[in-house]
């Protein structure tokens, strides 16, 4: 097994999040509930890129800023009609998901 590091985001409905994700390339790998109408955890995976998208209050806040290095930022922007802008480290650009977690994504210039 490889270490790696896996954020946690806050989610209100995780078919939602999930479904904003797979615009991003994103494909859902499992979901999880302790039982009938409590909330979801699922995990959502980008190649070897993943993230946890969680229902249950505790486990992150809303507004949480997470960093995507992608091959094709033009590609990704597209997608969502953003604008890439230059910078020193890269081109990127930033999305906000639909629970207020912010995702800047780019592809680095070096």
């Amino acid at each position: 097994m490889d270490e790696q590091v896996i954020p946690v985001l806050r989610v209100a409905d995780a078919s939602v999040a999930v479904a904003w994700y797979g615009r991003l390339g994103f494909a859902e790998q499992w979901r999880h509930r302790f039982g009938p109408g409590f909330p979801a955890f699922a995990e959502v995976a980008r190649g070897e890129v993943r993230l946890f998208l969680s229902e249950h209050e505790g486990d992150a806040r809303p507004g949480t800023l997470v960093h995507l290095r992608v091959r094709d930022v033009d590609a990704v922007a597209a997608e969502f009609g953003a604008r890439v802008e230059e910078a020193p480290w890269a081109r990127e650009f930033e999305l906000t998901d639909p629970d207020g977690n912010r995702l800047r994504i780019g592809t680095p210039t070096e």
